[in-house]
């Protein structure tokens, strides 16, 4: 009897001690996973949310505190990039300027940006998206994903720049219109020198049989007879 009331006690101060191994193993991944899942309520922040699973499938990578820091980076880039670009001013922007917060584990977080000189000051959201916008190619290349996979909740994705043709339009439109009038007035004149040819011949066709006769007539009593010539020769020697 005591032996099985020893055996009891052991099994179960085994089982107590592994639930509370247990019980810290995952307290310990809790932790690991909300390791920044700081709330906030600050005014003026954005929303990133990342598909990592179905940018890169089998081949994402997991978000970690590492990849949040790289991040930072990025967007302390584009924030230095902007205001050198847009204001010729050489502000140095670091990760730390850049503050997360409401991590989830399916990856989205907000975001704000303060200002080096000035760590109660923070950014207005107009220069923020605006250095995004500047940025969005290095950024999202970053983390080898989109637009689509890589998005910023209120700022509308990036555009290809449009192609302009080689040509304006409108001298495509003009000669083009140029072309057709210039046919207009070559067959308007060739085709009024045919209508007038045919409108000669015409009249040559129609002249009537008195004219053609009349014609002849005049040329008869133009003509010279030559036997009288020499009979009024003779008659003036005597």
């Amino acid at each position: 009897m005591w032996v099985r009331l020893l055996l009891v006690v052991v099994v179960a101060g085994t089982y107590a001690q592994a639930k509370g191994e247990g019980k810290w193993t995952n307290e310990g991944k809790e932790e690991n996973v909300r390791w920044n899942l700081k709330t906030c309520d600050w005014p003026d922040v954005f929303k990133v949310r990342l598909s990592l699973k179905a940018a890169l499938g089998d081949e994402a990578y997991a978000w970690n505190e590492n990849e949040l820091y790289l991040f930072k980076a990025a967007m302390a880039y584009a924030m230095r990039q902007y205001y050198f670009t847009e204001n010729g001013q050489q502000v140095n922007f670091t990760p730390e300027n850049v503050e997360t917060c409401n991590v989830t584990e399916r990856v989205s977080f907000f975001f704000r940006v303060t200002d080096p000189k000035a760590a109660s000051s923070i950014i207005p959201k107009a220069d923020v998206e605006a250095a995004v916008r500047l940025s969005r190619g290095r950024i999202n290349s970053a983390f080898l994903l989109s637009d689509d996979t890589l998005e910023f909740v209120g700022i509308l994705s990036t555009l290809a720049p449009p192609i302009e043709p080689p040509v304006q339009v409108w001298l495509i439109v003009f000669g083009a219109v140029m072309g057709l009038v210039a046919c207009v007035g070559v067959y308007l004149i060739v085709s009024g020198f045919r209508d007038r040819k045919r409108k000669s011949k015409r009249d040559e066709d129609k002249e009537t049989p008195e004219e053609k006769e009349s014609g002849s007539e005049t040329e008869i009593e133009g003509e010279t007879n030559l036997g009288y010539q020499e009979d009024d020769g003779r008659k003036t020697q005597f």
